[in-house]
C-alpha cells in the first residue's frame, strides 16, 4: 500500500514539474546578441534570463523584475585552473571541452552544468562583479562546480511566494522558513541562492546591510542568501551590467537611419498588433540591419 502511494506522489510531483517548467510562447530574438554576448562574456560573470514557463511567472510576480533565472559562466574546461575541480565538473559534462560552460540550478533537475547556447534566442544580460580578482573568481567558479548535483529547493520559491501575503494572516504552519537557522551545508538550493552563497565565500558583496554605529563608522553585514533573486544582481551597484543588443548603437546617430513603420504600431501584447499587411517584420529586420552595416562601413 505504502509503494503505492508513494508512486501516485512521484507521478503527481512530476507533472506539477513538467507543467511549472513548460515554456509558452516564442523567444524574443530581437533584444539580445547572442553571437557578441558569447564572445564577450567572462568566466565569473552572472547570466540572467527571462524565462518563459509558469516558474517564471511566479518569480515575475515575486520579483516585479522580468529577470527570472540566473547561471554562472564558468568558460571552456581549460578556463577552471584547479585540476581536481576540472576533474570534478567532467563527471557531470563529458561533451566538447571547447564548449562555453553554464552552472545553474533548474526545478526538477538541480544543480547542473549546461551549454551557454541554450539560450541563444532569449533576452539575456550579463552582470560582471566589479573588480573582483581573478583568483576570486576562480574561487567563485569552484564553489558552484561543486555545488553540482544538488537538489532545486522548491520549498525555498514557495516560501518567497508567501511575502506576497500579510505575515500576520498566515497560519503559523505555513509561515515562511527561509529565516531559520540550520547547521551544517544545505543539501537543495535554487539559482540566485547558490551563487550569493559562492560570492559570499569570498566576501564579495550584492546588496548588503549597511549600518552605522554612533561614531559614523560602517559596517556591513552580509544579506540573508536565500532572500537573493536574479535582479538583485542587476540592481546591485557592485555588479557592471553589460548589454548586448541586437543592433549596435556604438556609432553615433545610428537609430537614425532606423526604418521606423509610420502607420504599424504592436502593443505590449505580441497576439495585439497592427501591423500593415504590406509590410514583413522580417523585412524590417533586414533592412535595420543593411542601414547599421552600412553605415559602418
Amino acid at each position: 500500500m505504502l509503494s503505492i502511494v508513494n508512486i501516485v506522489k512521484a507521478y503527481t510531483w512530476d507533472k506539477l514539474i513538467e507543467g511549472l517548467t513548460r515554456e509558452h510562447g516564442e523567444a524574443n530574438k530581437g533584444l539580445s546578441n547572442f553571437d557578441r554576448l558569447r564572445y564577450e562574456i567572462r568566466p565569473g560573470d552572472v547570466l540572467l534570463v527571462e524565462g518563459r514557463s509558469r516558474v517564471s511567472s511566479i518569480i515575475k510576480t515575486i520579483t516585479q523584475s522580468c529577470w527570472t533565472h540566473s547561471a554562472f559562466y564558468v568558460g571552456r574546461l581549460h578556463d577552471i585552473e584547479d585540476t581536481a575541480v576540472r576533474a570534478h565538473i567532467k563527471r557531470f559534462y563529458n561533451g566538447d571541452p571547447e564548449e562555453q560552460l553554464i552552472i545553474e540550478a533548474m526545478v526538477g533537475e538541480g544543480t547542473l552544468v549546461d551549454n551557454l547556447k541554450k539560450y541563444k534566442g532569449e533576452n539575456l544580460r550579463i552582470c560582471r562583479p566589479k573588480g573582483i580578482t581573478h583568483q576570486d573568481a576562480q574561487k567563485v567558479i569552484n564553489y558552484s562546480i561543486k555545488r553540482l548535483g544538488t537538489d532545486y529547493d522548491v520549498r525555498q520559491l514557495l516560501d518567497l511566494l508567501r511575502f506576497l501575503f500579510p505575515y500576520s494572516l498566515l497560519p503559523r504552519r505555513w509561515r515562511s522558513s527561509l529565516f531559520e537557522h540550520n547547521a551544517g551545508t544545505t543539501t537543495k538550493t535554487v539559482c540566485s541562492t547558490m551563487m550569493a552563497e559562492a560570492f559570499a565565500s569570498v566576501h564579495f558583496p550584492i546588496l548588503p546591510v549597511l549600518q552605522y554605529d554612533n561614531e559614523d563608522n560602517l559596517t556591513l553585514y552580509r544579506r540573508n542568501s536565500r532572500l537573493i533573486t536574479p535582479s538583485d544582481f542587476d540592481y546591485s551597484p557592485y555588479f557592471d551590467v553589460i548589454k548586448y543588443p541586437i543592433f549596435d548603437f556604438d556609432e553615433l546617430a545610428v537609430y537614425k537611419q532606423l526604418p521606423w513603420s509610420k502607420d504599424g504600431v504592436i502593443y505590449k501584447n505580441p497576439d495585439e498588433h497592427n501591423i500593415p499587411d504590406n509590410i514583413q517584420t522580417e523585412g524590417i529586420l533586414k533592412s535595420v540591419k543593411a542601414a547599421i552595416h552600412e553605415n559602418q562601413e
